[in-house]
C-alpha cells in the first residue's frame, strides 16, 4: 500500500501566527522534501481559488518540490479539470514529469468549491458536461501526440502536436470522486484508478459505490488489476491520540465553521468532531499504531486499497508538528502497512 500526504497549501492562520504567504509556501516545500526523506510514496497538492489557500497553481508548487526530492511521486489532489484547458493541464504535468524524471501524476475531479467557475467565466449548469468532455480530451492527449478531437466547450484539434511529451509512457491519471454514483461508474468504464475523498462519516458506507466502480470496469472489459482504489481522508498522527486530537480540532473547527457560514451549516461542535473518531469513522487521527490499524480496517471495508493519503493541513497545525507527523507516517505507519498489505500496481 502506498502512503502519502495531500495539502491545500492552507494559509489560514496568518493573523495568529504572523506567517506570510511566502513563509507558508517555504514550509510546504520543506514538508514535501521531508516526506520524500522519510520514505512516503506520494505528495499531492490541491487546487483552490480562494484567499485562504495558496494552491491555485499546483503544478508550479510540485515543480519546485521536484527539484528538492528524489523518489516521492508528485500529484494534483485534485486538479479541477472542469475549469482548465486540458491541453494546458497536460503540458504542465508533462513538464513536471520531465523535471521530476518520471514522478508526476494527476488526480482530476470537479472539486468541492465552485469558485473557479465564475473566475473563468464558466456556467455551473455545465458542471458535469464540462468534466466529462475535458476528461475525454485529457485521455486522448495522453495517448496521442497528434490528436484529432472535437467537442462542445473547446475548439477542435486537427492533429496539432501537443508538447512536451512526458517521460512516462502513460502519465498516470486518477479520477477523484466524492459520493456521486455517476462519477464512480465513469471511472470504472474508463478503467482509471479511483481516489475516493471520504471526509466524514463511516468508511464502509462507500463500499456499494466502490463495488459499482469495479463492476462498471469489469463490464467495460478492464482487468481487476487495473481497477485500483485509493482513499483520501482527513488525518494527523502524533505521539498520542490525545495530542493528535487536541492539535487538530481547534483549527479544523474554525475552518469548517467559516466554510459553513457560506453554505448554511451550523458551527462545528466538539461532539460532531468526535463522532468521526470512532473505529469505523473515516478520519485518521491518532497515534501511529492506532492509525495503521484503522487504515487496515478501511482497506478491508472497501475491498482493498492501493493508496491512502492524509489531509493534514486542513486544521492550521503548526509547521513543526506537521513535520513530526510526517516523520511518524514514514517511520511507523507506512512500514506497518507495507508489511501487512502487498503492493498494488497502479496503471
Amino acid at each position: 500500500m502506498q502512503i502519502g500526504i495531500d495539502s491545500f497549501a492552507l494559509a489560514y492562520d496568518d493573523a495568529s501566527s504572523g506567517l506570510r504567504p511566502v513563509d507558508h509556501m517555504q514550509n510546504l516545500l520543506e514538508e514535501i522534501a521531508y516526506a520524500d526523506e522519510v520514505g512516503l510514496d506520494v505528495f499531492g497538492i490541491g487546487e483552490h481559488h480562494r484567499r485562504e489557500f495558496l494552491d491555485s497553481a499546483p503544478s508550479t508548487i510540485l515543480a519546485a518540490a521536484a527539484a528538492r526530492t528524489k523518489r516521492i511521486r508528485l500529484t494534483s489532489a485534485v486538479a479541477v479539470l472542469s475549469a482548465v484547458d486540458p491541453v494546458r493541464l497536460f503540458q504542465q504535468f508533462a513538464t513536471l514529469d520531465l523535471i521530476s524524471q518520471g514522478r508526476a501524476e494527476m488526480v482530476v475531479g470537479r472539486g468541492s468549491f465552485i469558485d473557479a467557475f465564475p473566475l473563468f467565466g464558466l456556467d455551473l449548469n455545465d458542471y458535469d458536461d464540462l468534466f466529462a468532455e475535458k476528461l475525454e480530451l485529457l485521455l486522448k492527449l495522453r495517448d496521442d501526440e497528434h490528436p484529432e478531437w472535437s467537442g462542445t466547450y473547446r475548439p477542435a484539434l486537427s492533429g496539432q502536436g501537443v508538447y512536451p511529451r512526458p517521460l512516462q509512457d502513460r502519465l498516470p491519471i486518477w479520477v477523484g470522486v466524492g459520493g456521486t454514483p455517476q462519477s464512480f461508474v465513469r471511472a470504472g468504464v474508463l478503467g482509471l484508478p479511483l481516489m475516493v475523498a471520504i471526509i466524514g462519516g463511516e468508511t464502509h458506507r462507500f463500499r456499494p459505490l466502490v463495488d459499482l466502480y469495479r463492476e462498471a470496469g469489469r463490464l467495460a472489459g478492464h482487468s481487476p488489476e487495473t481497477l485500483t482504489v485509493g482513499m483520501h481522508s482527513l488525518g494527523y498522527v502524533a505521539d498520542t491520540t490525545t495530542e493528535a486530537v487536541e492539535d487538530f480540532y481547534p483549527g479544523f473547527a474554525r475552518v469548517m465553521t467559516d466554510i459553513g457560514k457560506e453554505r448554511g451549516w451550523a458551527p462545528m461542535t466538539r461532539a460532531q468532531f468526535d463522532r468521526n473518531l470512532t473505529p469505523k469513522g473515516a478520519w485518521l487521527l491518532g497515534e501511529p499504531d492506532e492509525v495503521a490499524e484503522k487504515i487496515l480496517r478501511h482497506s478491508e471495508a472497501l475491498g482493498g486499497l492501493s493508496r491512502v493519503t492524509f489531509q493534514m493541513n486542513a486544521a492550521s497545525v503548526p509547521h513543526a508538528k506537521l513535520m513530526h507527523a510526517t516523520e511518524l507516517l514514514g517511520a511507523r505507519v507506512a512500514p506497518a502497512l507495507r508489511k501487512a498489505l502487498p503492493a498494488i500496481a497502479v496503471a
